[in-house]
């Protein structure tokens, strides 16, 4: 408790014991302590909470109130239990706010608080009311903050602190890469302060646990890439129609970026011409769909390629050109041999590889395995189980999963009552998913931000493995090039953000220096 007691008053309102001190948590709490605005970027599962918890205790001990910020109902829930157990307050005097809560109610309850645990757009709502005031608050902890841009909520609330001249703390193990969007992020929280550290900075290292990162490639097999040539010749054929047109840069279908395949629609968008609109629409379909349907068939799969051809026939209401695809010769035979192939146990080499590796080398360990499409889990679930892997699906409430239902699959896998969590990325953030010893990206993803969330769930208490799985000769390929290029590029903005506002900090305070 003794280095504890540096940090002054916050120390008496902190129940710390048995919580071992570290030097980077203590230096960074006493860094934000002063009153700055400061944004904090530190690995997953290194303490940003504990930091937040110090924060908010120095906020208490001066006799003004907090709040608490995290984007989701579950990781706000996850945080009141945090604060329950870390401040030496009483417990009726910290209030988680729901938006189940009834209005007069939760104004009564608000009043009588000293911290408040909220999602923004509940906080949000209440100051737009005038139900609740942000200048009757000393602090607001914004976790997972790399959200504050655009119109999210957390945007509006850190206008309302800054004009009103209340801290605004930051937490988030990963801003972005684009220097744009650190720059909006630190201007629109008004960051004075920069607190970052890295896996390998000299305070941290020795708590990060050894984490291994490896990528598995596979090859398409002889079906599944004859079926890809007879897609690609289709692609190519309404490509090539738009490029004829001047509406698109690309002739051939060879990875085309989706972004780039989205700006053509814009682009045909502005035509008008309603007879060259209505061709250039009709080509545009063709390429839309069936490029989207390549690309799960090359990265996800047969049963993927399959459950989104049936979506399409399925729609309700379907264009003259969505009835040609799916009357067209070339894309019947082809979901013919998708069907002969599930039927055949036939799949994506992927898939067989992640059961070669549970089985073989990763035996009794827990794993969670990412994956973007939910047809996909539900194929990966389905064949662990048949190989003896327990295994379940965690998905989001789009697919019809409640919150209730979510936790019970959490509260399950801790348990150990199964040893594969397979998600999509409603586990790269906010839940309070068990560690794991390993996990298995699916597919690579061009995100830096939703990488290290991802990575982040293995290694933090012991030694942890990461494998990503990379189809040759497809946007895989291109993706974990881009990931990795974009984390490094956040660490290089992040570094020259925190030099920037260490100088803007020294000129303001030499200006104040008698």
């Amino acid at each position: 408790m003794e280095a504890w007691e540096e940090l002054g008053g916050a120390a008496k309102l902190l129940n710390l014991n048995g919580i071992e001190p570290r030097a980077y948590q203590i230096n960074i709490a006493k860094s934000i302590l002063n009153g700055h605005n400061s944004l904090v970027v530190l690995p997953t599962g290194l303490g940003k909470t504990l930091i937040a918890v110090i924060a908010i205790a120095e906020t208490l001990s001066k006799g003004k109130k907090a709040i608490l910020l995290a984007p989701t109902k579950p990781l706000s829930e996850q945080h009141y239990q945090s604060l329950c157990r870390l401040l030496n307050i009483e417990k009726d005097k910290i209030l988680l706010l729901t938006g189940g809560v009834g209005i007069k109610m939760r104004s009564a309850m608000e009043a009588d608080s000293k911290v408040i645990i909220a999602t923004p757009q509940t906080l949000s709502n209440d100051l737009r009311m005038g139900r609740m005031k942000i200048d009757d608050f000393g602090l607001v902890v914004f976790d997972e903050c790399h959200r504050a841009v655009g119109r999210y909520a957390y945007t509006y609330i850190a206008d309302e602190c800054n004009l009103h001249s209340v801290q605004l703390i930051g937490l988030t193990a990963s801003p972005g890469s684009n220097k744009k969007r650190i720059n909006a992020l630190i201007s629109g929280l008004g960051i004075d302060n920069i607190e970052m550290r890295t896996s390998t900075d000299y305070d941290v290292a020795q708590y990060v646990m050894d984490k291994s990162t490896n990528a598995i490639y596979v090859q398409k097999d002889e079906l599944m890439t004859e079926m890809l040539s007879s897609l690609k010749a289709l692609i190519d054929e309404h490509l090539s129609k738009l490029h004829k047109h001047g509406l698109s840069q690309f002739s051939s279908y060879d990875n085309v970026p989706k972004g780039r395949i989205l700006q053509i629609g814009d682009s045909i968008s502005k035509l008008q011409s309603s007879n060259y609109k209505y061709m250039a629409m009709y080509n545009y379909v063709y390429l839309l769909n069936l490029s989207h349907a390549y690309d799960l068939l090359s990265t996800e799969g047969f049963y993927s390629f399959y459950s989104y051809m049936d979506s399409l026939k399925q729609r309700e209401m379907k264009s003259r050109a969505l009835l040609s695809i799916l009357g067209n010769e070339t894309v019947i035979k082809l979901i013919e041999k998708a069907k002969e192939a599930l039927d055949n146990g036939i799949e994506h080499p992927k898939i067989f590889k992640i059961i070669e590796l549970i089985i073989n080398e990763l035996k009794g360990k827990t794993v969670i395995i990412f994956a973007q499409y939910r047809s996909t889990i539900k194929k990966i679930v389905e064949l662990l189980n048949q190989y003896g892997i327990s295994a379940k699906a965690f998905v989001g409430k789009k697919d019809g999963v409640t919150q209730e239902g979510q936790k019970a699959v959490i509260e399950s896998f801790r348990r150990g009552e199964f040893s594969t969590l397979v998600a999509t990325s409603i586990g790269e953030e906010g839940l309070d998913i068990p560690a794991v010893d390993a996990v298995i990206f699916y597919e690579p993803i061009p995100n830096e931000i939703r990488n290290i969330q991802r990575r982040g769930r293995a290694g933090r208490i012991k030694y942890g493995e990461v494998y990503i799985l990379v189809t040759r000769g497809t946007k895989d390929e291109i993706y974990f090039m881009i990931s990795r290029t974009r984390e490094k590029r956040m660490y290089e903005l992040l570094t020259e953000a925190v030099e920037s506002a260490r100088f803007r900090m020294n000129n303001r305070q030499s200006r104040l220096r008698p």
